[in-house]
């Protein structure tokens, strides 16, 4: 008799992860999915649907079905979680019928949109869904005491959303969630770069230029980088140079936002936990922590010690995984 598989998905808008119970990270790949218009089947998933953004033909067409960590497109995500847990069932050698599943939902979000999310991963046929509060999954894979009558602070900034939460007793004692992350950042490098040079360039070139020479603290040593776009007048391609410095600037306004969050988190915070601040600081997590300068530039701004986590790339998913453990725990107690 088969075991009933057990996995944590996190359900990011750039990324999608499944941690599963026996294996660790199983699936790391980004959430896009390239439709074929004509038949409505989807043609790739992941990785290999990332590298046609922006290079297909027409009758295909490139989609994120979900928008700032939320489920835009309920379809497309279900066919989505479909192919990626058929790519994990073959990876783990396990049958993916029936699996109990936790998925993360960002703080902020809606019933509608928790039920829409549960939704998408019941039509696959899980057995149980349970869903979790991106913080506390973050700060869970964070490997933070989160059951301890002590502040955690984790600040987690994705694709979509950056979420901000101070995690006590294994609740959240206070959170807040901005529609400011990674995408919101690539928008504004190519907004910048049309602009200033009158080119346009893509998302990929984007992303490519804030992970190269994108720079959170406004002091750093200067870098230069190449790139390749459509001219706006001419329509013919063209190359530039643009610095680290620049693109600090064409970011700024998405930083402060996210620097606002954390303000008014901490301004919530009960005067006993705000001491526990002090000392142990606060957590980053997500693809935008590994924006260069960033613990520097925030430590500098709140005046508190800002950490790295383990793996910030991967936290939100081993706290899902994680949580299983506790999730069954409490069944049992309750029993």
């Amino acid at each position: 008799m088969l075991s009933t598989a057990e996995i944590g998905i996190d359900l990011g808008t750039a990324n999608i992860l499944i941690y599963s119970k026996t294996k660790g990270i199983v699936l790391n790949e980004p959430s896009v999915v390239a439709i074929d218009v004509n038949t409505k089947q989807v043609v790739a998933v992941g990785t290999e649907a990332k590298q046609m953004v922006g290079k297909t033909p027409q009758n295909i067409i490139p989609i994120r079905p979900l928008k700032d960590g939320v489920i835009a497109d309920y379809d497309v995500t279900a066919q989505m979680l479909k192919e990626f847990l058929k790519k994990v069932s073959k990876k783990i050698g396990m049958s993916m019928r029936k699996p109990i599943v936790v998925v993360c939902t960002p703080s902020g979000s809606t019933t509608v949109e928790r039920r829409a999310i549960h939704n998408a991963v019941t039509s696959y046929g899980a057995k149980q869904v349970h869903l979790i509060e991106e913080p506390v999954a973050a700060a869970i894979g964070s490997d933070l005491p989160v059951d301890e009558p002590v502040a955690n602070v984790v600040v987690d900034i994705g694709g979509g959303t950056s979420e901000v939460g101070i995690i006590s007793f294994g609740g959240v004692v206070s959170c807040n969630s901005v529609r400011t992350g990674g995408d919101k950042m690539d928008e504004e490098i190519i907004h910048h770069i049309r602009k200033k040079y009158n080119i346009l360039i893509g998302e990929r070139t984007a992303e490519n230029v804030k992970m190269e020479i994108g720079y959170a603290h406004p002091n750093h040593d200067e870098e230069t980088m190449e790139i390749r776009g459509r001219d706006m007048v001419s329509g013919l391609p063209k190359t530039v140079i643009i610095t680290s410095t620049e693109i600090h600037y064409a970011l700024k306004e998405s930083l402060d936002s996210i620097l606002e969050t954390i303000r008014a988190t901490l301004e919530n915070c009960p005067p006993e936990l705000s001491g526990d601040i002090v000392d142990h600081g606060i957590v980053l997590t997500g693809g935008g922590a590994l924006l260069r300068g960033m613990q520097e530039w925030l430590s500098n701004e709140l005046i508190v010690p800002v950490h790295l986590a383990p793996n910030p790339l991967e936290s939100v998913a081993i706290g899902t995984g994680r949580a299983l453990k506790m999730i069954n725990k409490l069944q049992k107690a309750a029993k």
